[in-house]
């Protein structure tokens, strides 16, 4: 959003910042849903005005508010409780 305070660079900058966005956020989430996210934020970033997107938010809620059958929950999250589990029994 820091972008349209200069009113050249406003929309253009969105070119460079959308693969960054989408790298990010599949390095953040990983798994299927950074992958699905990261193209969803890319191409947020490169469509005109729709910067208004809280993309990121929008995935760290749902990511830690425990939604069922989330797609932001890697696999290596599961394989931690079900070795944890195992430990215990």
């Amino acid at each position: 959003m820091a972008s349209l305070l200069i009113p050249s660079l406003d929309e253009w900058s969105d070119v460079l910042w959308g693969p960054v966005s989408g790298y990010i956020f599949y390095q953040r989430f990983g798994g299927l849903g950074g992958l699905l996210g990261g193209g969803f934020s890319f191409l947020e970033e490169l469509l005109p005005y729709t910067d208004i997107i809280p993309t990121f938010s929008i995935a760290w809620y749902i990511q830690n508010k425990g939604i069922k059958n989330n797609p932001l929950k890697t696999a290596s999250m599961y394989e931690t409780v079900d070795a944890e589990v195992i430990e215990i029994i």
